[in-house]
C-alpha cells in the first residue's frame, strides 16, 4: 500500500512540475511579445525537459495560450501526444540548439527590430562595445540563411551556437540561449540593445572595434561578474 501511495505521489509531482514548466514557457512568450521583441505571432520559446523540450505551438497568439497548448517534442523530434497542437515550425533549430549546447536549458527566438535589420543586411555584431561578450564570445555571429523550419537552418543554428549563447540568423532574426527561460529572454533583450547601438554606429561611419586581447580580458571578467563569484 505504501508503495502505491508513493507512486501516486510521484505522478502528482510530475504533473505539477509539467504544468509549472508549461506556464513558464507561456509567461516568457508573453513577456517577449509584450516587450516588443517579437511583434504579433512571430518568434518562439522553448524549455528543455526530461526526454525533450516544451515549445510554443505554431500560429497561435501568445495571449490565447493555455498550458495544454504548449507542445512536448522528444529528443528525436517526435510529438508523442497525437492530440497535441502542432509545435512551432522552428522546432528543429530549437532541438539542434539543445543538442549543440547541453549546458543550456532554454531558447528564445525573436524577430526583434534592430537585430533583424542587421540580420537582413548580413551584418554580425563585432566587438564595437565590450558588452558584446554577454553572448559568450568576441562577437555575435551571423549564421547563413535557409528556409524557416528546415534541417539546413537547424544545422546553421547549431554551428552558430556551439560556442556562443546568441547569434543572428540571416534574413530572419535572432536566437538566444539561457540556463533558464529568464536568462534566455534577458540575453535576447541584450542582443537587441546591442543591435540598435551597432546600427547607429554604422550610420556614423566605420566602427572602432576593441582588439581581441581586450575582449579576452572582458570575457575573463564576465566569468566573475555580478553574483557569479559568490559561493552558495
Amino acid at each position: 500500500m505504501a508503495a502505491k501511495k508513493k507512486s501516486s505521489g510521484s505522478k502528482k509531482e510530475a504533473k505539477t512540475s509539467d504544468l509549472k514548466a508549461r506556464r513558464a514557457v507561456i509567461d516568457t512568450a508573453l513577456a517577449m511579445s509584450r516587450s516588443g521583441l517579437s511583434p504579433g505571432r512571430s518568434g518562439n520559446v522553448s524549455r528543455r525537459v526530461e526526454g525533450g523540450m516544451l515549445i510554443t505551438p505554431t500560429g497561435m497568439a501568445y495571449e490565447a495560450l493555455k498550458p495544454r497548448d504548449i507542445v512536448f517534442v522528444t529528443d528525436q523530434g517526435e510529438v508523442p501526444d497525437k492530440k497535441s497542437r502542432k509545435p512551432s515550425s522552428e522546432w528543429r533549430f530549437h532541438l539542434s540548439a539543445y543538442q549543440a549546447r547541453p549546458d543550456m536549458n532554454a531558447v528564445v527566438h525573436t524577430h526583434s527590430l534592430n537585430a533583424t535589420v542587421l540580420a537582413c543586411a548580413h551584418q554580425p555584431i563585432p566587438a564595437f562595445h565590450y558588452m558584446v561578450a554577454v553572448a559568450g564570445g568576441k562577437d555575435i555571429p551571423l549564421v547563413p540563411y535557409d528556409t524557416f523550419g528546415t534541417k539546413e537552418l537547424a544545422r546553421h543554428v547549431a554551428k552558430g551556437l556551439f560556442n556562443r549563447d546568441a547569434c543572428l540568423m540571416a534574413n530572419h532574426g535572432q536566437i538566444a540561449l539561457g540556463k533558464d527561460l529568464c536568462a534566455a529572454l534577458e540575453l535576447a533583450h541584450e542582443v537587441e540593445v546591442l543591435a540598435e547601438q551597432y546600427s547607429r554606429v554604422l550610420a556614423l561611419g566605420k566602427p572602432h572595434l576593441l582588439p581581441d586581447d581586450e575582449m579576452e580580458r572582458v570575457l575573463k571578467r564576465f566569468k566573475t561578474y555580478g553574483q557569479r563569484a559568490q559561493k552558495s
